[in-house]
């Protein structure tokens, strides 16, 4: 199927027949936004109201076990509407956008959000969505629905780290014929990068990596934000990795003093939506780098990682 086709009519038609996405979108197309330079990386603000619904979810479960699943299909709006992408997947209009072109890609079935078992699934997904990046939010540092498998794709050159990947200076960590797996410490957080030409190689790749990062008390993975794309140019997948060590900064709320900011993948990549307007105005690089430095993995930790890579899998040859 040609998905790149029937995603436009179907964008065309929501915005068209579902008010609520029409107007989010109108209101994204006219939103204020302003960037910040981090050091290496450019940051880029959005005043974005609406993200305020995601910002302040309450992920406990208690808070899940009351609340219908918006995601499963009998909870959704009657006129919103689904593309089914192989057996498992629906695509849909985020109707709460951060990107000029929001999806989410839900699991047909209720079940918890894992990465385990679904990275070939995000790589397939970013080769019939080329003009997308896909994300994935695990289910303690992201995601607002933990308790429904999906990703999330946005508008590609909308998300300034995924340029600014493609010119850092790389660590190898393995490399082979198919391709490599290697850090980036120059950008601001700490991140893994993956580039490959098989989707068995980059499956390789990053379940070793998710084998070494630590799942935290009561978790069922380790706390990670994910962006993968399909480089056309390349012919290539390239998947980008963030570590986390905590879901909400110490600052997170709406008082004075604090900011209602919980981070997830676009944050990760330098596109931070921000729905308070004191926030928007106020935030500045050297908040953003402090907000970083405390929800991502640290250097120490990096360096753990690092290490422990090369020690587990030098010795086991090619992939």
């Amino acid at each position: 199927m040609d998905y790149s086709r029937v995603i436009d009519k179907l964008f065309t038609r929501q915005l068209r027949d579902w008010d609520v996405a029409g107007r989010n979108y109108d209101a994204l197309a006219r939103a204020t936004s302003r960037s910040l330079q981090m050091g290496e990386s450019l940051i880029r603000l959005q005043h974005n109201p609406e993200r305020r619904r995601s910002s302040a979810a309450a992920i406990d479960k208690g808070s899940l076990s009351r609340r219908a699943c918006f995601l499963c299909t009998e909870n959704q709006p009657s006129r919103q509407r689904a593309i089914l992408w192989g057996d498992h997947y629906k695509i849909q209009v985020n109707p709460y956008p951060i990107f000029s072109r929001h999806l989410t890609i839900a699991h047909l079935q209720h079940q918890p959000q894992r990465l385990a078992g679904r990275v070939g699934d995000m790589l397939s997904l970013a080769a019939d969505l080329p003009d997308f990046v896909i994300f994935y939010n695990g289910p303690q540092c992201g995601a607002s629905a933990p308790d429904h498998a999906h990703f999330q794709a946005g508008a590609k050159g909308e998300m300034p780290l995924c340029d600014e990947i493609l010119h850092a200076t790389t660590h190898l960590l393995a490399d082979s014929d198919e391709g490599f797996i290697g850090y980036v410490d120059e950008l601001g957080r700490s991140l893994f990068t993956i580039e490959t030409t098989t989707v068995r190689t980059a499956e390789r790749y990053a379940l070793r990596l998710l084998d070494l990062l630590p799942v935290p008390a009561g978790g069922i993975e380790p706390m990670v934000n994910v962006l993968c794309w399909w480089d056309n140019t390349e012919r290539s997948w390239r998947m980008v990795v963030f570590p986390r060590r905590k879901h909400r900064p110490a600052c997170y709320g709406t008082g004075e003093g604090e900011l209602l900011l919980s981070p997830g993948c676009t944050e990760m990549g330098g596109l931070w939506a921000v729905p308070d307007e004191k926030d928007f105005n106020s935030l500045t690089a050297s908040q953003v780098q402090g907000l970083f430095n405390e929800l991502c993995m640290s250097h120490q930790d990096l360096g753990m990682v690092i290490r422990n890579y090369g020690q587990r899998w030098d010795d086991m040859g090619p992939i």
